[in-house]
């Protein structure tokens, strides 16, 4: 349990969103968490499939055509790093959001508290995991899962290869925290998306996945973080209020689902 079990914390179980409303619900959350409201922990996953950019990505590293054709949603997120591709099979992602003030100064001892646990729900699955030892030299650049090893970010199994790609943001009076943990890897689609012709046997050889590792199904793996962030949070299972899921409705469509945000970085409601 967290030091931080003492507040008020609710556990959203797995719900399933488009990728423009998944982000515009972390946005809410911390909206509700710096108003006074309970801080969150939610595990979700994201139909129609989507391809988050991350913060400062460049448009050109996307295949468009190939997700429209696909069916693939396309989102920026407001975090940093490289693209990933999720899906409701070999993908299971969280957040976690809680005041800022509550919350270490310091972005990596932040960091590190809030990916505790995601450390519990892969010992609980039987899988040693830990940051990085070492750096390792990035593949492609634009590509979370791809990108450089980094020791001071990256979680990965005892074979050095990776499971989970995790990113902050602060804002003024709340911290969000989100990841997604690989749990199966569909490595040709994942790497479609990208307007590069990559290595299907370098992705393996970087990337791991919960079923490789121990081979259970995925909701063993979605049970196993929910009961993290319970034990973790002492969290209440909670949901999202009306006014909340229209304020993210509202958000999705005027910024996250909108090119001027997905394509050029413009935010729309700013």
């Amino acid at each position: 349990m967290t030091a931080l079990a003492d507040r008020e914390w609710r556990l959203i179980p797995e719900d399933v969103r488009p990728g423009p409303l998944n982000m515009a619900l972390d946005v809410v959350a911390a909206e509700t968490a710096a108003a006074g409201g309970p801080r969150t922990c939610r595990v979700y996953s994201w139909e129609p499939s989507t391809f988050s950019l991350g913060y400062a990505q460049d448009p050109a590293t996307v295949d468009w055509d190939l997700c429209e054709r696909a069916g693939i949603d396309v989102t920026r997120r407001p975090t940093g790093g490289g693209g990933i591709y999720h899906d409701r099979h070999g993908d299971v992602s969280y957040s976690i959001v809680a005041p800022a003030d509550e919350l270490p100064g310091d972005l990596m001892d932040c960091y590190e508290q809030l990916c505790e646990p995601l450390f519990l729900a892969l010992d609980a699955l039987g899988i040693e995991a830990d940051f990085a030892a070492s750096e390792q030299p990035a593949i492609h650049q634009p590509a979370c899962y791809l990108r450089g090893i980094d020791p001071a970010h990256d979680v990965v199994a005892a074979d050095g290869r990776k499971l989970s790609g995790n990113a902050q943001y602060r804002r003024r009076d709340s911290v969000v925290q989100h990841g997604s943990l690989t749990h199966e890897r569909p490595v040709d689609r994942h790497l479609a998306t990208f307007a590069a012709d990559l290595d299907p046997d370098a992705f393996r050889e970087r990337v791991t996945s919960v079923r490789e590792q121990v081979g259970v199904d995925r909701e063993e793996t979605v049970a196993a973080l929910e009961d993290a962030f319970t034990d973790w949070a002492d969290a209440d299972l909670g949901a999202w209020t009306d006014d909340e899921l229209a304020r993210a409705r509202d958000l999705a469509e005027t910024k996250f689902a909108n090119p001027a945000w997905t394509r050029d970085r413009d935010d729309p409601t700013a």
